[in-house]
């Protein structure tokens, strides 16, 4: 499930959760594809490997962060959180609470969606 997010912020959210969890190759891969924009035979050339098989550690790369996200959810969690944040800043914002409290909610808000 991709969320609201397109696939490249999604692929790069689940590296940011999960991507210590990859191999050392794996995270190479993800990294160069995903953080520095390079192709398949870019990474291939930079690594010394086949185009090929950059395309199967990025694959399985990215199924395993799937797989870690279909189990965990802290995407999911993370992105809900956003939209609760949001969604509570907007009533502060709508609200007649003293300016002061309205501020001190609002940086509440805003650390407990970091």
């Amino acid at each position: 499930m991709r969320y609201h997010m397109d696939s490249a912020f999604y692929a790069s959210m689940l590296y940011d959760f999960y991507g210590a969890l990859l191999s050392d190759a794996q995270k190479d891969v993800m990294s160069l594809y995903h953080e520095n924009n390079l192709s398949l035979s870019e990474i291939a050339e930079e690594l010394g490997q086949t185009r090929q098989a950059v395309h199967y550690t990025l694959k399985k790369a990215e199924a395993s962060l799937e797989e870690y996200e279909e189990k965990l959810r802290l995407v999911a969690t993370y992105e809900n959180n956003q939209e609760l944040a949001q969604k509570a800043a907007d009533i502060v914002a709508k609200s007649e609470i003293e300016e002061g409290q309205a501020y001190e909610l609002l940086t509440i808000i805003k650390k407990l969606a970091e």
